[in-house]
């Protein structure tokens, strides 16, 4: 024994077999934690809040539309078939000239309690349409449920029940606070299962899907499937930090790729239609686009960043404070703005009327204007923007420039290409095939309203204009892209 240590002591003197024990010695202490943290902790989690994770069962009447029967040659084979198929899906043969057909439809989805009077949160599309709707405790209580609120936008329902006793309540977590590879749990109801629970790891934050204006979205790789819409993703701690709400999957079922709506996105949605049954987002009033970095060079930015504004709404919050098109907002209410989809997460979360500062760039310098954030509820439902009177007809000028065929904007070329009258500006009227002007999806009929900041009338002031930039050693040219409906969007267009 004696001699052993006096061995061990020797090898530990020696550099390469100390540096061994250490490493060993500390994946032995990282490893129990974790493992004991992992596994155990998800059954202890489980077993906690499982039953304030809840089934929703909706119907709802809809009118099946059934056309003719298939008319097939006398004699054929497959006549009996036809008949006995048709037959059965037009109701045993009753009346099979008929065409609606009404006809309830089920589904299921998820949701958890949020509060032990019954407020229960789940997906909008979950419960979008129904005529009923149930929500199906873990006991096999059924309590009918009413609307309490929803919002299209986050996809996030609220409903309420009414129970005979207090009900098991979760609460929301933090989703800030996650971190990339953290243990999570997804409870609820694929396939109509009932009470299922999976777990895996955060993915990745922040996801972007395209699925609306808000998307910030958790990725899990926790098996989420069809019917766990509307259910709870869970920290260790089991708190809500997320709605599981979309997967992507070729085949409908868990291919590792599960989205959830952050705890963060969710919670002042939630507090809005509790208190109000809608919710109450702040309206800047502006259009944005992406800052390229063809757009950052054109605008006199070293870098591209923050979201171009690249129209500005009349009736909006945004005219009277001074911002316009062209501008670069890079900070609003203190917030940095990065990248352009950072903007309207940010608006929509500020209070309705409050004083904000807004940073802007605008031809390469800094500014900061001060906007009185309006309701973007309201200005979603104000009335379309009055045509403004038309002016004289002027004659057609053809330039061609940048791959690009231009023209004065006459009357006849309004009519062929069924442009506003609001719209101003120099028409496109041919795209060269496999040009710059291609590879950014203008076509005929698109209107150039400004070039480099400043407005055109017609197409000689476009070509003196491009001729200007070239000699003058820019880039690209910033465009203003306006379509037959007035909306617009920023373009740059290489000049090499």
């Amino acid at each position: 024994m004696a001699g052993y240590a006096r061995d061990l002591a020797r090898n530990l003197r020696r550099p390469a077999f100390a540096a061994l024990t250490a490493t060993a010695l500390a994946v032995s202490a990282f490893s129990a934690p974790a493992l004991a943290r992992g596994p155990d902790a998800i059954a202890e989690v489980a077993e906690t809040v499982i039953d304030a994770v809840v089934n929703i069962s909706t119907s709802q009447t809809i009118d099946s539309k059934v056309g003719p029967m298939p008319q097939l040659p006398p004699g054929s084979p497959f006549e009996e078939f036809f008949d006995e198929f048709f037959k059965n899906r037009r109701g045993q043969g009753d009346n099979p000239n008929r065409e609606h057909t009404p006809r309830r439809v089920n589904s299921l989805g998820s949701g958890f309690i949020l509060d032990a009077s019954g407020i229960v949160v789940t997906n909008n599309h979950v419960i979008s349409d129904a005529d009923e709707i149930n929500v199906i405790l873990n006991d096999g209580t059924k309590l009918k449920a009413e609307i309490i609120g929803r919002d299209q936008k986050t996809d996030i329902a609220l409903l309420r029940v009414k129970p005979d006793k207090p009900l098991k309540a979760v609460k929301f977590g933090d989703s800030e606070k996650l971190r990339l590879g953290e243990w999570v749990i997804a409870i609820g109801n694929p396939f109509s299962l009932g009470g299922t629970v999976t777990a895996g790891i955060v993915s990745a934050r922040n996801r972007d899907i395209n699925s609306g204006p808000y998307d910030n979205y958790i990725q899990t790789d926790a098996a989420i499937n069809r019917g766990n819409s509307g259910g709870p993703l869970f920290n260790l701690e089991g708190e809500v930090i997320g709605v599981n709400t979309a997967i992507i999957s070729p085949s409908g079922g868990s291919i590792g790729i599960g989205f959830a709506v952050p705890s963060k996105t969710a919670m002042p949605v939630i507090e809005q239609l509790r208190q109000f049954g809608e919710t109450r987002r702040g309206w800047l009033g502006v259009r944005i686009q992406q800052v390229t970095d063809e757009i950052a060079e054109s605008l006199g930015m070293k870098q591209a960043r923050g979201a171009l504004v690249a129209g500005v709404d009349d009736k909006g919050p945004a005219k009277p404070a001074g911002i316009e098109p062209g501008d670069v907002i890079v900070k609003f209410d203190g917030h940095e703005i990065k990248e352009m989809r950072d903007l309207p997460r940010v608006v929509a979360d500020t209070p309705v009327g409050k004083d904000v500062q807004v940073s802007i760039v605008r031809k390469g310098k800094e500014d900061t204007k001060t906007v009185r954030l309006g309701r973007l509820e309201d200005g979603e439902k104000k009335a379309a923007l009055a045509k403004n009177e038309g002016t004289p007809e002027e004659k057609s000028v053809v330039k061609k420039t940048l791959g690009l065929d231009l023209s004065n904007l006459t009357d006849d070329l309004r009519k062929r290409y069924k442009i506003k009258d609001s719209v101003k500006g120099v028409v496109i009227t041919a795209v060269e095939d496999g040009s710059a002007a291609a590879d950014k999806r203008l076509a005929p009929g698109d209107v150039i309203v400004e070039l480099g900041q400043e407005p055109v009338s017609n197409a000689a002031d476009v070509q003196k204009k491009i001729d200007q930039f070239k000699k003058d050693g820019r880039k690209s040219a910033l465009l203003l892209i306006a379509n037959a409906e007035g909306e617009v969007r920023f373009v740059a267009l290489a000049l090499q």
